[in-house]
């Protein structure tokens, strides 16, 4: 494998495991935050293992069958689009979920159940469009595509155990809730910009 393809890889590999590690983080404290509403019960770690399972899946497809129909040159466009959509929804999520715990104080628990699950489906689906996108990428543009395919999701998975082990044991310990909800936003923004950066700089490359 060339000197310069090992290092794309391994950058595409860096921005996916903040990817990951941004992901896991929402999942432990949108548990938490669902405490709030069902109390720490089988219900809680139902909705949001349930809401993450599916979504991933949906994003998947969803994520596969657009990047079959984009430019495949604008791949990476859709993977900064999807990291933005995360962010963006991370950081209204501590107000949605307590106002959905709120407003369904007064109806069935499975109501208020059914809505903060559907609620997750959204950034979740975002989430899991992620590796079909950058695979598509790397099928196109490199050789090497079991080696880059095994690189993007080794790094990350490794990113999610980071992030759920940082959040179990240092961020909840000095952080308040949102404030760790709005650090995993602050990582899908980074992770964005700096893809869009190098896709900025590979387009000026291209025409000189």
């Amino acid at each position: 494998m060339a000197v310069s393809e090992q290092r794309r890889i391994e950058l595409l590999g860096l921005l996916f495991f903040g990817s990951g590690f941004a992901a896991l983080i929402y999942q432990v404290a949108w548990q938490r935050l669902l405490f709030l509403a069902f109390g720490v019960d089988t219900t809680s770690v139902t909705i949001i293992v349930s809401a993450f399972m599916l979504g991933l899946g949906i994003g998947a497809l969803a994520g596969g069958w657009w990047v079959d129909r984009a430019d495949v040159n604008r791949a990476l466009h859709g993977f900064v689009f999807a990291e933005i959509g995360v962010g963006l929804f991370g950081l209204i999520s501590p107000w949605l979920l307590t106002a959905i715990g709120a407003l369904g104080a007064g109806l069935p628990p499975a109501a208020v159940g059914v809505a903060s699950f559907l609620v997750l489906l959204l950034p979740t689906a975002l989430m899991g469009a992620t590796l079909p996108i950058l695979v598509t990428h790397v099928c196109h543009k490199w050789r090497h595509v079991g080696a880059a395919t095994g690189v993007l999701y080794a790094s990350n998975t490794l990113g999610g155990a980071m992030g759920a082990v940082m959040a179990a044991t240092y961020f909840f310990v000095y952080l308040a809730l949102d404030q760790i909800v709005y650090l995993a936003a602050g990582v899908n923004f980074l992770v964005a910009g700096a893809t869009w950066l190098w896709l900025s700089k590979r387009t000026q490359e291209a025409d000189e």
